[in-house]
């Protein structure tokens, strides 16, 4: 079995403005997902009930407020930094009750952003910053939820959606 992956939901026009420039700017042969921003690369593979119930007490709460801030180079890629202290809050939670049990890449800390290139040489990932960069303004980024996948060499293919708290307002 293959290790879950739990990433935020975003809204339906956040989701097709950030797999827009996911299309734009991926190497099509190498996009096989739709945008993301991954909370956990590898919980263990035999623990789905055991997430999906820690992302229900997670999203009891209403959706974190979140923001496009910026743009950030991955050396072979580039991705938009997003800044949410709920969302990292949330994330700090699941996290504790996984200890022990995190891959290193997941113990080591979390710097939400959503890939929109990746797999191009450094240069290309250089003029693709850049370009992103050119007049930015940062905007809200609707978070609807949590989602888990498990991971298949390529594609994930969805198990769960767990959606936040409606709000008070």
């Amino acid at each position: 079995m293959s290790a879950l992956i739990v990433a935020a939901a975003f809204g339906a026009a956040a989701q097709a403005s950030l797999d827009r420039l996911r299309e734009q700017w991926f190497p099509p042969e190498r996009n096989q997902l739709a945008a993301h921003l991954t909370l956990f690369h590898a919980l263990p593979a035999d623990a789905l009930e055991e997430v999906t119930a820690a992302l229900a007490r997670v999203c009891e709460q209403p959706a974190p407020a979140a923001e496009v801030t910026g743009v950030r180079s991955l050396g072979r890629g580039a991705a938009l930094v997003v800044a949410s202290p709920g969302l990292e809050r949330a994330r700090g939670q699941l996290a504790a009750g996984f200890a022990g049990r995190l891959t290193r890449q997941d113990a080591h800390g979390f710097r939400p952003h959503v890939t929109v290139q990746n797999f191009v040489a450094p240069e290309v990932a250089r003029a693709t910053v850049a370009r992103l960069s050119e007049g930015f303004v940062p905007w809200p980024l609707e978070l609807t939820g949590l989602t888990v996948h498990r991971y298949l060499g390529g594609p994930w293919e969805p198990l769960a959606h767990v959606g936040f708290a409606a709000r008070a307002d």
